[in-house]
């Protein structure tokens, strides 16, 4: 069962690194029914991008046009099961073949699919026996003769560099406990690093509820909790981060929306009682008018230039003062009063 984990974690992590540069058909079958490629990829055109951020991998899948067959294993690949992966790569040759038939075109050799398997370990004896020669460049890169179109990954002795990043990360032990140590150094935003760890997360839940684990296995599952802790709180950080960013945001235009609002509403309030206001204070000014010119009217019987002169003086005064004032004095005191004033 635990190896059916590993099984899948490194389909999952080999699809999820080579997706962006072609198609990835993870467990493709073959001829035989008992027979299934972990994953089978196909490079796009125009991905040409061999130094990019895969290193190594990159270099493997993007080398060349052809399809590639990755072959991870989680403990030391035996012969029978390198021999199985070299089936298998026949068979995905053969059925190359037929299609170019069916089409009536040559199959030409840059179209011929590699194999890669990837094993944690590799004793001399194992590489010996298929003759597998290292790569004078990458140790732990071991090819077998030209026309298999094949290469054993010693993963155990990839240098340990950047460029080798992502397939150290199948390894093992010490191997992979410091390929999690430099995945876990690289910058946080970057996608790379969070979608691997996401599927090491995934890695984790599995092996934890397995019953019987090996000592490789609960010091894997020891080394993520931490990862994963971390993970989570960074996680939080910028949920609340960005929380706080868009409260702020939201509150700076509720409250800009808001003050505009109550702005306006204050502003028509205010223009309301201003408005009010000023009718009332006009009113009485316009009423006390009337009551002046009426009292002149009614005393005097007409309003000449004389009297219409002294009407904004009178209403300048109080009501209760110019009302005695216009009943009991005479037209002369009257003029002779506020005439002067005006």
């Amino acid at each position: 069962m635990t190896r059916l984990i590993y099984d899948q974690f490194s389909k999952d992590l080999l699809e999820e690194l080579l997706s962006p540069y072609g198609q990835v058909h993870p467990a493709q079958n073959v001829a035989s029914e008992v027979l299934e490629i972990d994953v089978y990829f196909t490079p796009n055109p125009q991905s040409e991008d061999r130094d990019g951020p895969l290193g190594l991998l990159g270099r493997l899948a993007l080398g060349s046009p052809s399809p590639s067959l990755f072959e991870p294993f989680r403990n030391a690949a035996t012969e029978d099961e390198i021999l199985s992966c070299i089936t298998k790569l026949s068979l995905a040759r053969k059925s190359l073949q037929r299609e170019a038939n069916r089409q009536k075109v040559k199959l030409q050799k840059q179209a011929l699919p590699k194999l890669w398997i990837l094993t944690p370990t590799a004793s001399k004896a194992l590489l010996k026996g298929f003759r597998a020669e290292e790569d004078e460049k990458v140790s732990g890169l071991h090819w077998l003769a030209d026309s298999f179109r094949t290469a054993i990954i010693a993963i155990h002795k990839l240098p340990t560099t950047p460029e080798t990043l992502w397939l150290r990360l199948l390894g093992r032990g010490k191997v992979q406990k410091q390929a999690l140590d430099d995945l876990e150094g690289l910058a946080l935003d970057d996608p790379l690093r969070s979608n691997t760890l996401s599927l090491f997360y995934t890695l984790k839940k599995h092996l934890e509820a397995q019953v019987n684990l090996d000592t490789s296995d609960r010091r894997l599952v020891m080394r993520l909790t931490p990862l994963y802790q971390q993970e989570r709180e960074q996680i939080l950080r910028e949920a609340e981060q960005r929380g706080l960013q868009q409260g702020l945001q939201q509150g700076l235009q509720q409250g800009i929306e808001q003050g505009i609002e109550q702005g306006i509403e204050q502003g028509i309030e205010q223009g309301i009682e201003r408005g009010i206001e000023q009718g009332i204070e006009r009113g009485l000014q316009q009423g006390e008018r009337l009551i002046v010119e009426n009292l002149l009217l009614a005393r005097f019987g007409e309003l000449d230039e004389g009297l219409a002169a002294i009407i904004e003086p009178i209403i300048a005064l109080p009501p209760q003062e110019f009302t005695p004032l216009l009943l009991q004095l005479s037209l002369e005191e009257l003029l002779a009063r506020f005439g002067r004033e005006n």
